[in-house]
């Protein structure tokens, strides 16, 4: 089963870390990406730009309407995002425990499963 391991944070939260517990997060994720390849389970990971960087992309009357992001007022925003392919949702949410983020405050991982999943050479399904 594939389930989708979403990295939330708080841009102030990250502002107040030390350079210590911030070392400790890029250690901890490299750790995490070691154990998770080794075990067979990654599918990929990627980190997101700031989300004052982002956009939002509404359509309205057939035109796009493009405002600065985020989609939600929020305190915690996705910063990036493991994808697993793991045995149950028990042992999604032990590795997701094992994300050094999880550990701080105002830092969280959601868990989910994936219900569709397609790439590059994938087929659309009906098609």
């Amino acid at each position: 089963m594939k389930y989708l391991l979403a990295m939330y944070l708080n841009p102030d939260v990250m502002a107040n870390l030390s350079q210590q517990d911030m070392d400790a997060i890029m250690a901890g994720h490299q750790d995490f990406i070691r154990t998770i390849r080794e075990s067979g389970e990654m599918i990929g990971t990627q980190a997101l730009a700031p989300v004052a960087d982002s956009s939002v992309v509404r359509v309205r009357g057939g035109l796009p309407a493009v405002t600065d992001g985020p989609f939600l007022e929020s305190k915690e925003f996705l910063a990036g995002y493991y994808l697993v392919d793991c045995a149950s949702k028990d042992r999604a949410v032990e590795l997701a425990a094992m994300i050094p983020d999880a550990a701080f405050d105002g830092m969280g991982i959601e868990v989910r499963e994936i219900v569709f999943f397609a790439d590059a050479e994938s087929e659309i399904p009906g098609s």
